[in-house]
């Protein structure tokens, strides 16, 4: 949901739809917010008359406008008065700790601290991250990387409430994250694997070639996922239809029944016992329909499939 107009704004658009809980982005999702940090010049010294010399500026500093007190304070009262529980937040686009330019990758593990800072400000307690892609094509680096990054950041947030959810991708490009065995890997090398879980994304799944429908290939699907990973791992799931075909490593969303997935797999998801107590969340295009907005129409479709 937008949080234009204030965090709160989510809130109480999820909560006049009928929903449960909400997803949100706590800064712009797309662009870097960049507020410069310069040293002072140094100090003249010596008897003699010295020229002032100025140290070399730092590096930006990478990061999102701080969250006033008063709008962490009125988001977490709106979740409370309109009974949204399990808000989720999910990281920039632009993270990327499976990035071989090291300039980039240091941005982005700061980014992600910055993340879970805000997050735990909000009283959220998981942000969503895409692992990385691995830009020069080294798969093994790519993921040591991840690790890497994930080790530090746990060691620079370990007193904040919120935690990171690797979500599984479509595999377009050089993305990590799309074969199970990627998450699997990074999980087994992290210092604190349980500190860490995985947001399941229904769309991404698919694009990378996994069937979710008929039920023998969903449960062939998802005894893989608990053999590599587990599925007592998956902390959230997003809800998508895929504009493109089972395998095609292309990750564009569509609306619920609306794409090639159908309402096949959703049903399944939404009838396995074994995650009646996850939170899902949509992540479908925006716009209207015969006056009404997708949002409430994918929401509808979704309902009308729980038995």
């Amino acid at each position: 949901m937008s949080i234009a107009g204030g965090f709160h704004k989510a809130v109480e658009a999820a909560s006049a739809l009928g929903m449960q809980t909400v997803q949100i982005f706590t800064s712009t999702p797309s662009q870097w917010v960049v507020h410069p940090k310069v040293a002072a010049t140094g100090k003249a010294g010596g008897k003699a008359a010295a020229a002032k010399t100025a140290r070399p500026p730092r590096p930006p500093t990478w990061t999102a406008r701080p969250i006033a007190d008063e709008d962490a304070v009125r988001f977490r009262s709106a979740l409370a008065d309109r009974h949204i529980v399990r808000p989720l937040a999910h990281s920039s686009y632009l993270l990327n700790l499976a990035s071989p330019d090291q300039q980039l990758w240091r941005r982005s593990l700061e980014g992600l601290v910055v993340e879970l800072r805000r997050a735990h400000q909000l009283g959220i307690a998981f942000v969503v991250l895409h692992p990385g892609a691995a830009t020069d094509a080294d798969e093994p680096g790519g993921l040591r990387r991840i690790v890497t990054a994930l080790n530090q950041v746990r060691r620079r947030t370990r007193r904040l409430n919120a935690r990171v959810l690797l979500e599984t991708t479509a595999g377009q490009g050089t993305c990590l994250g799309w074969r199970f065995e990627h998450l699997a890997a990074i999980l087994d090398r992290v210092q604190e694997p349980d500190q860490l879980g995985v947001c399941f994304d229904t769309c991404h799944v698919f694009a990378a070639g996994y069937p979710l429908a008929p039920d023998k290939e969903y449960r062939a699907t998802m005894r893989k996922f608990d053999r590599l990973v587990g599925l007592n791992r998956i902390r959230a799931f997003h809800l998508n239809d895929s504009q493109r075909p089972l395998g095609s490593r292309v990750d564009r969303h569509a609306h619920i029944g609306h794409g090639c997935l159908g309402l096949e797999p959703f049903q399944l998801l939404l009838n396995d016992r074994r995650f009646r107590k996850i939170p899902m969340y949509l992540e479908t295009p925006k716009g209207q329909h015969d006056g009404q907005t997708w949002d409430e129409i994918n929401l509808r479709t979704l309902c009308d499939l729980i038995q």
